[in-house]
């Protein structure tokens, strides 16, 4: 198997934490609950649960070094082979990637029209957007195609040629650009507002809904749950600080996401739009602010959509490397089979998303309420990934030789750090989650 580089491991699990969920989805949650208080609760999930899962994914990956499906069953005690199924998690990544595709190929189009002539109005620019999702369907699947045939190329490289080398160039890319944006947004009155309304508490604004939300958006944007920090970290050293790496890919993602936020609600306050505008800010609000700039509004338009697509890129071919490495180990398919496979696959799910969004083929592709892009969403983030998440955290606490898990931590960070972390691992993480997920499904209130 290829191995990362340190460095390698550290720039792909960031690419892969490291997405829309940052800079698109963040600032709008984070705007639709009011600011600081949610931005506290996000960052208390972060450490206490996100971390605390990433890290157990990054040690059974760097353990075992297999693919997800055979790690579970070389890391249990008894060598059980009914481990194989929770294997399941990597196939989440696929549908994820099926819509996420989908969203990447709006934003391509929005970088080819930061060019020209941006929306001079929100209602103009709301038409231009809902027009694209629900009348548009050749020039989604265009884009949609593109993205997909980008996603594959990469992967197609391996390990080391492919999600090493993109992540070692467009990491670095997507740090200057948006560094560069903050730089701007620095520039800005509102920026004082943006920072009052990122870090000041309003606390009537957190609810269970805001929990759940917080959590959900902990979970999406370090990648948990998809087996891909598993299967990343399986190609790390055997030397290398896993939990050092963790803690930096913690630190980059978090980052990024107050940094994105800082610049879009500074960008808001400016042109005296809400902060509440909801999944629409980025294709609606953003574009309308930054015509009202001229041609400095387009060179921004094109630098901020250029920062989404590389984030997305990273991300993208994160979610597709777990189900690779199932197909190619267990199933013993060449490199090429697996990607033309999972290509197949989520490219036909992501046509199915797009045109469930359609006004010709909505009411068709709609089942109990939602559409498929919704139901794939839903799926995913808000049952499959906590799902995968506690079964990992019982897994540990459980089923690995405790002894084994010690002798590995306690390498690199003292004993008392390993209590702590294998507490909540074992008990207080897989309890927070099944309530929150027994919640979100309105089993308890």
């Amino acid at each position: 198997m290829n191995k990362f580089s340190r460095i390698g491991f550290i720039f792909a699990a960031a690419g892969s934490a490291v997405g829309l969920g940052n800079i698109w989805k963040f600032p709008y949650i984070t705007g639709e609950y009011g600011g600081g208080a949610f931005v506290l609760v996000y960052l208390l999930c972060i450490v206490f649960i996100g971390l605390v899962v990433f890290i157990a994914e990054s040690y059974l990956g760097q353990a075992s070094e297999a693919n997800v499906s055979s790690t579970f069953i070389k890391m249990s005690k008894t060598k059980n082979p009914n481990w194989k199924y929770a294997g399941f998690m990597v196939f989440a990544g696929l549908f994820i990637l099926a819509f996420y595709s989908v969203v990447l190929g709006w934003i391509l189009n929005y970088i080819i029209v930061s060019f020209g002539n941006l929306p001079n109005s929100a209602q103009e620019a709301g038409n231009s957007f809902n027009t694209l999702i629900s009348e548009k369907i050749g020039l989604q699947i265009l884009l949609h195609s593109i993205v997909a045939l980008i996603t594959i190329f990469i992967v197609l490289k391996g390990v080391k040629d492919g999600i090493e080398k993109i992540n070692l160039i467009l990491m670095p890319l997507l740090g200057i650009i948006m560094f560069g944006l903050l730089a701007y947004a620095l520039t800005l009155d509102s920026f004082s507002k943006s920072i009052e309304f990122m870090f000041r508490a309003d606390w009537s604004k957190i609810d269970e809904n805001a929990l759940l939300a917080a959590l959900g958006q902990a979970f999406f944007t370090l990648s948990l749950g998809i087996g891909t920090i598993m299967t990343y970290s399986a190609s790390l050293p055997q030397k290398n600080n896993f939990i050092k790496s963790s803690l930096y890919v913690a630190i980059v993602d978090t980052t990024i996401a107050i940094v994105a936020g800082l610049i879009i609600f500074s960008f808001l306050f400016a042109a005296g739009a809400k902060s509440s505008a909801g999944p629409g800010l980025v294709f609606i609000s953003l574009p309308v602010i930054f015509e009202q700039w001229g041609t400095l509004g387009n060179i921004i338009a094109v630098a901020f959509f250029s920062a989404l697509l590389f984030a997305g890129i990273t991300s993208a071919v994160s979610m597709i490397e777990p189900v690779l490495m199932l197909f190619i180990e267990r199933f013993n398919m060449t490199r090429k089979k697996a990607v033309a496979t999972c290509g197949s696959i989520f490219y036909i799910f992501g046509i199915i998303a797009l045109l469930s969004l359609s006004s010709s083929y909505k009411e068709s592709l709609t089942f109990f309420g939602k559409n498929a892009f919704d139901w794939m969403d839903f799926l995913t983030s808000s049952i499959s990934m906590p799902i995968a998440a506690i079964i990992t955290c019982i897994f540990l606490g459980f089923f690995v030789d405790k002894e084994k898990i010690k002798n590995k931590f306690t390498q690199h960070v003292p004993v008392a750090i390993f209590n702590i972390w294998y507490v909540l691992v074992k008990y207080i993480v897989p309890l927070a989650v099944i309530i929150l997920l027994l919640n979100k499904l309105g089993i308890i209130k």
